[in-house]
């Protein structure tokens, strides 16, 4: 395990605030690791200062010469009208065969390949950027919160990237999900320090609990001892006979010394406003359509929600999932059919960049104010205020220098500051730390009203989602079950390569796009097509049942303490990644003879 970029005795403070403290960390070509913290941590910054793109104000960056680093841009990379295959080929510098295959890995259809990059989603484009990526074959990756906005088929596309990539990543991430399958290790940046873990985050944050709670212990122990000891100190000093006594408890009590207990950071903590729970229908639509002027998104909605539902809107970027919410809150008209609200229905909005138009000359306070129902006192706004880290100075600061996670944070409380009965959200944790979000989660739990809402985090759909309504393909359905079987029902699709979103890109007939190329090469009979078909099914199941192997060895790993041992179950890992690329490269020729 070679460290290749370290980190050592890092300072560096932004006015009052100091982000780095002291820092320091290692991390090697081979650990996989998750980087945590609070919204204004410092996350970004401990990124740009690996990354070498900002000066620390003391303290080092050391980077070994086997060094090759990988960074997930954020902005766009690309150049005007230029080509998925252009942008590919310009930016590795690799030829156009390399290219297509690395292209094919993360699922880009060929048609894609030839069209211009801008013109494609968000989702899409990050696939673009890690194939571009993964080209310049680097050994450490540092990605800066990569699933904001991507799907769930694109997530996953990702964390199969992660799991079968060789080298080592730092990932700076909300999505405790996304973290927990893809990183092993967990580095939390708190109060300027660095704290590395062995073990995924839901495992550091369980430890960093039991230890919090050790230490009090300790702490109480040593309290009630050190109170022992004074009494009798004081009782026998001044007499003869147990003066010695008294001196021998004396250094006992110089000895005793309390742990130093790291208060919790302060934490969200709120509310929905409590109306009286109503029963019936509280949205219904009759053969509605919904779409723009120039085109149409999808056909004979046909939907009920009934009041006191959480109904989570799941479905592939670009499939019109915004579109429909848009069209529920009023927004948009339906283009055909009807959309009737329940009486008596009060509802609040939260768009999905809401928070870019807020007022930016008022303040915390002054926005809280102007959202408050009428008959809200003051005390009340302050007390949600407070209960969202707006308390003191911060409830005076201009909105204009709030951070995306405090703008996110501050519609939220003005919602709360309103009476409704139900809440339309659409990515509402996105720029939201990990605890806000689990807060948000623990608040919409315990809400009266409905919700209807979209998120691509996997963990706070699992929380809050009690049914399922699907965008896809132009219609919106009730999905026939949880939240859960969606997400089983997408990993079965990756695995099995059904690539629905692939028919936008691809909707010719059969045999149409062939071309000349295509008349050019020979057609399967049916037997040879049934005998590829059958070996790539088989190396399929080979390569599960490896990557499963894998899984089990990098437990056993993180719970071993013996050094030969520990050893040897990495060799076994390093001999079961050889196999597994053998087999991949080996299903990659039998996939093109398919395609072929």
């Amino acid at each position: 395990m070679p460290v290749v970029l370290q980190l050592q005795d890092a300072h560096k403070r932004y006015g009052e605030q100091a982000l780095l403290d002291g820092a320091s960390c290692a991390l090697t070509d081979d650990q996989k690791v998750g980087l945590i913290g609070r919204n204004g941590a410092g996350k970004s910054t401990l990124c740009r200062v690996l990354l070498g793109e900002e000066e620390l104000d003391a303290g080092e960056v050391v980077t070994s010469r086997k060094l090759r680093l990988g960074y997930l841009r954020q902005h766009d990379p690309f150049r005007d009208e230029e080509t998925v295959l252009d942008f590919l080929e310009r930016d590795s510098g690799q030829p156009e065969w390399r290219c297509g295959e690395i292209a094919w890995q993360f699922q880009l259809p060929e048609p894609m390949l030839h069209q211009p990059v801008r013109s494609l989603s968000g989702g899409w484009q990050t696939r673009v950027k890690l194939a571009a990526l993964l080209l310049h074959d680097p050994n450490l990756l540092i990605l800066d919160e990569p699933t904001n906005f991507l799907d769930l088929r694109t997530q996953m596309l990702l964390e199969e990237f992660l799991h079968g990539f060789n080298g080592g990543c730092l990932v700076v991430s909300h999505d405790r999900e996304f973290l927990k399958r893809t990183c092993a290790h967990t580095l939390e940046l708190s109060r300027g320090q660095l704290t590395m873990f062995p073990g995924d985050v839901d495992a550091y944050l369980a430890n960093l609990d039991e230890r919090r709670e050790h230490d009090q212990r300790a702490n109480a122990a040593t309290l009630a001892k050190r109170k022992q000891l004074e009494s009798f100190i004081a009782k026998n000093r001044a007499n003869a006979n147990t003066a010695s006594q008294a001196r021998s408890k004396a250094k006992q009590l110089e000895r005793l010394q309390l742990v130093e207990v790291a208060g919790e950071e302060a934490t969200v903590k709120f509310s929905f406003p409590k109306g009286n729970a109503r029963q019936g229908t509280a949205l219904r639509t009759e053969e509605m359509a919904i779409g723009y002027p120039e085109r149409t998104v999808a056909e004979n909605v046909q939907l009920e929600i009934e009041h006191g539902a959480r109904a989570g809107v799941v479905g592939d970027n670009g499939q019109g999932k915004t579109t429909f919410l848009r069209t529920v809150v009023g927004s948009l008209e339906p283009k055909e059919g009807s959309l009737k609200w329940g009486h008596g229905c009060q509802i609040g909005v939260y768009a999905q960049h809401v928070y870019t138009t807020l007022p930016e000359k008022q303040t915390v306070e002054d926005y809280l104010h102007y959202q408050a129902a009428p008959g809200t006192t003051i005390q009340q706004i302050k007390d949600v205020a407070g209960s969202f880290l707006f308390s003191g100075a911060l409830a005076e600061k201009q909105i204009k220098v709030l951070s995306g996670g405090e703008r996110a944070r501050l519609v939220l409380a003005g919602l709360l500051l309103e009476q409704h009965n139900v809440l339309v959200l659409d990515e509402p944790g996105n720029h939201l730390d990990v605890e806000t979000v689990e807060a948000l989660a623990d608040a919409l739990d315990r809400y009266p009203g409905t919700v209807i809402f979209t998120s691509h985090d996997r963990h706070f759909m699992h929380r809050v989602a009690t049914e399922v309504i699907e965008v896809a393909s132009g219609r919106v359905v009730s999905y026939p079950g949880s939240y859960d079987d969606y997400v089983y029902r997408i990993h079965k699709e990756l695995e099995d390569g059904l690539r629905a979103e692939h028919a936008t890109y691809c909707a010719t007939p059969e045999g149409a796009a062939t071309g000349a190329s295509g008349d050019s090469q020979r057609k399967l009979s049916g037997r040879e097509e049934r005998e590829l078909e059958k070996r790539l099914k088989s190396l399929e199941r080979k390569i599960a049942r490896l990557d499963d192997e894998k899984r089990a060895l990098n437990d056993s790993l993180m719970t071993t303490t013996d050094a030969g041992e520990a050893k040897r179950v990495h060799e076994q890992l390093t001999a079961l990644a050889d196999e597994v690329a053998t087999l991949e490269e080996e299903w990659l020729a039998v996939s093109g003879e398919l395609d072929g």
